[in-house]
């Protein structure tokens, strides 16, 4: 008996039956034995090519039988791509289904053939070409396959040839199967020419046979060449039917799980940004307000019941009678830029309470930035979700740990500096505002940030980051006047309060994100840590 067992790596087997279209969404399951027996020459003329064809033929000839499978559960599903088509133009599209089976990675596929009986040093050979066997179907099916040496394994359920009536609930599949009698034979793929020399007595002629496959099998047929010569069916093959649990495709639902108390909710969402001409740094709270307002408007429409949409605490930042929240804990919307080309490349939401489930499906559904500008149509701005997560486990972007921080967007005061009376500020002096941002940030980090801060905020130092001319600079080339800094909201005064960068220099490592001052939930007063800070 010879028993091959398949896993399939990616957890999906994508193969599209014998004479049906792909966009007919059908399914081959189990995989034809002809495509098996296919996928294992082409290992061997492609790995394994020094092996002689004496050593391998007898091989295959074994497995030529029609087999047996035991099917691992499993499951179907598909996914749909508009594909570029050019036929009425470079924008047009087609839709293409992709049509697979589901399966568990640590599930196996077994193809048995009962009757079957190789020798030890055969048995190597087939271990050997099944070893470098890496997909079956298409290039997607990931597998790994090996000879198994048990015979009595009957983990699975059965699928074999139809003899008599099918059994009660199975259904008849067709599988395309290899011809013992013909599948090995030369007849379709070998070209005879003859030509003729001389006359008369000494007239002979001269037959040469050609071939463009080794070996010159018809199971070596390529499809090319099928279609060339307008075969329905590939010579050398032949239809077996075959009797198919009903159920195969059937998952028996697994209990969920009740969440807890002590799970941590999903604290982090990270996407990267797409277009054609990605926003600059200075837009920072342009792109961070289209966030928050796309994501409320997507989980109002979730949430929707009787013509009244759902208001989030979390994205919003206001309660449900539409008062500011104060605790900070409502989402931060941060965008990003992490390969220093000066254009916003990611967006973290970060929400020290988390994210409910609602909140988590409108996040999962932002696809696109709609920002109001002129002609965004021709390049929008688009989002790809890279992860969520918790504070604990996630730390990408803004968020890992660091003892150096320094400005990326420029931290607005959150409170005016007095021009007059005792504590009154030189505005005129680059020094004075300074010192007036210092003590406003010391201020920010001992009311909001306390956890950063245990050691007293005498312990963090905070240096200005400006040039020769004590003017504010951003990586050292952007001013924060550069940066957009009113928000779309009428009150908004945020352009005309003091705004400088910084370097926060931590006593201890700490975690991100920081950040603070006015408008820190839109990007601005947000800090990234140094690499080298640790």
């Amino acid at each position: 008996m010879i028993t091959i067992s398949i896993k399939f790596l990616a957890g999906r087997y994508h193969a599209t039956p014998w004479g049906r279209h792909v966009n007919e969404g059908a399914v081959e399951w189990p995989p034809s034995p002809w495509r098996l027996l296919r996928a294992l020459v082409a290992v061997w003329k492609r790995t394994l090519h020094e092996l002689p064809e004496q050593r391998v033929a007898p091989i295959l000839r074994s497995l030529a039988q029609p087999p047996e499978f035991l099917l691992p559960p499993a499951s179907t599903g598909h996914t749909r791509h508009f594909m570029p088509w050019f036929k009425k133009g470079p924008e047009d599209r087609t839709l293409v289904f992709d049509t697979f089976v589901a399966i568990p990675r640590d599930a196996a596929l077994r193809v048995q053939w009962p009757n079957a009986i190789l020798d030890d040093e055969q048995r190597s050979v087939l271990t050997n070409l099944l070893r470098n066997l890496n997909t079956l179907g298409r290039s997607e099916s990931w597998c790994e396959a090996d000879l198994e040496d048990t015979t009595g394994n009957t983990k699975g359920q059965m699928c074999r040839r139809l003899q008599g009536d099918a059994p009660a609930k199975h259904e008849i599949v067709r599988l395309l199967c290899p011809d013992p009698t013909s599948a090995f034979a030369d007849d379709s793929v070998v070209t005879v020419t003859r030509e003729t020399a001389g006359r008369g007595k000494n007239k002979q002629t001269v037959e040469e046979r050609s071939t463009i496959y080794d070996p010159a099998w018809n199971l070596c047929m390529e499809t090319l060449q099928l279609h060339k010569e307008r075969w329905s069916d590939p010579p050398g093959s032949r239809w077996v039917p075959y009797t198919r649990p009903r159920d195969c495709f059937k998952i028996e639902p697994k209990a969920r799980l009740r969440p807890t108390a002590h799970r941590q909710r999903i604290q982090i969402i990270r996407y990267s940004l797409d277009s054609i001409v990605l926003p600059l740094v200075t837009d920072t709270l342009s792109v961070a307000e289209a966030a928050r307002r796309t994501l409320m408007g997507i989980h109002g429409r979730l949430t929707e019941q009787n013509g009244i949409r759902g208001r989030s605490d979390v994205l919003s930042g206001k309660d449900q009678q539409g008062q500011r929240l104060i605790n900070h804990r409502h989402a931060y919307y941060l965008p990003t830029d992490e390969d220093g080309d000066g254009r916003l490349d990611h967006l973290t939401v970060y929400a020290a309470a988390g994210f409910g489930p609602d909140e988590r499906r409108a996040l999962d559904r932002l696809r696109e930035l709609k920002m109001g500008w002129e002609g965004e149509e021709r390049h929008l701005l688009r989002l790809l979700l890279l992860g969520m997560g918790t504070s604990n486990e996630y730390v990408p972007g803004p968020l890992p740990t660091s003892r150096i921080w320094v400005s990326s967007t420029p931290y607005l005061a959150t409170r005016y500096a007095k021009t007059r009376g005792r504590d009154r500020v030189d505005l005129g002096s680059p020094e004075a505002r300074a010192t007036f941002l210092q003590d406003d940030l010391h201020a920010q980090l001992a009311s909001l940030r306390h956890d950063l801060v245990i050691e007293g905020t005498s312990a963090v130092i905070v240096e200005p980051l400006w040039d020769e001319n004590h003017v504010f600079r951003i990586r050292g080339q952007w001013r924060p006047i550069q940066f957009q800094r009113f928000r779309r909201k009428a009150t908004d005064d945020g352009g005309r309060r003091l705004a400088g960068s910084f370097r926060l220099i931590f006593p201890n490592p700490v975690r991100g994100p920081i950040a603070l001052g006015h408008s820190s939930h839109f990007g601005l007063g947000q800090f990234v840590p140094v690499a080298d800070g640790t």
